[in-house]
């Protein structure tokens, strides 16, 4: 199993950025394609964005524009760069494993008005 530690999460004002980072354990991360998940209060976990192994990237449409999604291998880490920050984006955000059942502990993120 592969422990995965997210951290960057914070309070940041609309129209700010953030940058959130996932630390993966295991040597076996460059081979796995990655993602992240969020989820706000009263709602399901959604998919924000993913990265294959070879770095072709995905996102959701509310985020298309305005995220970034990369992955270094050398550091075991993924990012999500987070631009034009708004209040709707407030989640906690999770890092997943894509087709394992390995994830995060989440960070969150609060975006206000």
């Amino acid at each position: 199993q592969v422990q995965l530690v997210e951290s960057g999460g914070g309070l940041v004002q609309a129209g700010g950025s953030l940058r959130l980072s996932c630390v993966a354990s295991g040597s076996a991360f460059s081979s796995n394609a990655m993602a992240w998940y969020r989820q706000s209060p009263g709602k399901q976990r959604e998919l924000v964005a993913s990265i294959s192994r070879v770095g072709f990237t995905t996102y959701a449409n509310s985020v298309k524009g305005r995220f970034t999604i990369s992955r270094d291998n050398a550091k075991n880490t993924v990012y999500l760069q987070m631009n034009s920050l708004k209040p709707e984006d407030t989640a906690v955000y999770y890092c997943y494993r894509v087709g394992y059942v390995d994830w995060g502990q989440g960070t969150q993120v609060t975006v206000s008005s």
